[in-house]
């Protein structure tokens, strides 16, 4: 048993190192500061999920709000059941009086959680914040039908890594074009948790065995542990490649499909990965086709994996899939996202798809010139284009800009940070 003492000291001294952070590190407003705002109201919950340490604690308790209260659930001290929580409301009256907006971190850890946002929905402005995509998917389905609105919170992108690094280009300087692709190396190679710019690299390894025994294995009861950490491992090593759950399987000596398909969720669920689809007009061979893995974050791939010299074409296509699905996340909920590839094993990286209508087709090389293009990449391009009949058809290089046309086709040429700050 808890008592309401115990509770403002934990949420008093939460509060305090929150604030401290303010005070002693280098922190901004996150690019969706305002789409975030507008979503905080009463009688529906704000919930921001996303991978552990990407910023959604800081994110939340910058949110305006006349008076409000921040409650921590990680906290050992805050180990409770749910007919427990309403000395948690006690303790924030008593610490703040009045409040209107509730900030809940991790409250998931609280078995029947759901029953007490639900009674308070009606007069406080509710915000959840968690790592995981499923940890509330139980509890929203049977408590809070209609009464959530979900947010996807991702690690910096490069204009918040550029706003973090205090620089501003001006985009018709070549001092600034310089500075601005030095800066996207590094990002690049380090990828967007601000942690790391702050401990180093060493921070993503660590984040990455936090992420698999915490919120995989620990939270899941995982009956295979090394399984799911040599499972990790492949994917994040293999990031940007096709997979089958078949083939994992004999690689892992697993004896079902069953459980790699299973364990894959989980670390979905944990926001370390996500699998596109490939496309295809026929639900049955999209489905049966080889699934593309991505990493949620570059530099825990750089980390884990493999020289990056010698697999900076593959960076690049993962971070531009982390920033297609950022910007369906923020901005642009009805994207759908693929890859497609024909029986002639020609490729094309991405494929958006928006309502009814495919909406580009998207090549990405590290190429400086035209010469360095590669001439399948051309080819996959144009052919796509005619089977999916979409004109919108643009190759993500490392620097070289123009548009190419070809067979009565347009193509657009922009470099990568060109892309990545518009």
């Amino acid at each position: 048993m808890v008592n309401v003492e115990e509770i403002k000291t934990a949420i008093v001294e939460r509060e305090e190192d929150l604030k401290n952070k303010f005070k002693t590190e280098k922190i901004i407003e996150r690019e969706v500061q305002n789409e975030i705002e507008k979503l905080v109201t009463t009688d529906v919950a704000l919930i921001i999920t996303g991978i552990r340490r990407c910023g959604k604690s800081i994110l939340a308790f910058m949110l305006r709000g006349r008076n409000k209260g921040y409650v921590n659930f990680e906290d050992e001290r805050l180990k409770m059941d749910e007919k427990e929580l309403n000395k948690v409301l006690e303790a924030l009256y008593g610490l703040k009086g009045e409040i209107d907006t509730i900030i809940f971190d991790e409250i998931q850890n609280v078995e029947g959680w759901e029953r007490f946002v639900t009674r308070l929905l009606p007069n406080k402005k509710i915000v959840i914040t968690g790592s995981n995509a499923r940890l509330l998917s139980k509890e929203l389905a049977s408590f809070l039908t209609g009464r959530h609105t979900d947010f996807t919170l991702f690690p910096f992108s490069f204009r918040e890594f550029l706003k973090f690094k205090e620089f501003k280009p001006n985009v018709y300087l070549t001092k600034d074009i310089a500075k601005i692709k030095e800066f996207l190396r590094e990002y690049i190679e380090k990828g967007g948790f601000p942690l790391t710019y702050k401990v180093g690299k060493i921070f993503l390894a660590e984040n990455f065995s936090d992420i698999v025994e915490r919120d995989v294995i620990q939270r899941y009861n995982v009956k295979y542990p090394k399984v799911m950490k040599d499972l990790a491992k492949y994917f994040v090593t293999n990031a940007t490649s096709e997979i089958s759950f078949n083939r994992l399987k004999n690689i892992l000596n697993v004896k079902s499909v069953h459980t790699i398909s299973k364990y894959t969720d989980y670390l979905q669920t944990a926001y370390l990965l996500f699998i596109l689809e490939r496309f295809s007009p026929k639900l049955k061979e999209q489905y049966l086709a080889p699934k593309k893995i991505f990493c949620m974050d570059n530099g825990i791939v750089t980390s884990i994996s493999f020289r990056i010299s010698e697999n900076f074409g593959k960076l690049m296509e993962n971070l531009v899939a982390i920033e297609f699905l950022r910007r369906k996340s923020y901005w642009f909920n009805d994207w759908e996202i693929y890859y497609w590839k024909d029986y002639q094993q020609r490729e094309v990286d991405f494929v958006i798809k928006e309502g009814l209508k495919v909406k580009q087709l998207i090549q990405v090389t590290y190429a400086s010139s035209r010469d360095e293009i590669e001439k399948r990449e051309i080819k996959a391009l144009i052919k796509a284009s005619e089977l999916l009949k979409c004109k919108d058809l643009l190759v993500i290089t490392w620097d070289y800009e123009d548009e190419l046309k070809i067979k009565n086709k347009a193509i657009k040429c922009l470099p990568l940070w060109k892309w990545l700050i518009k």
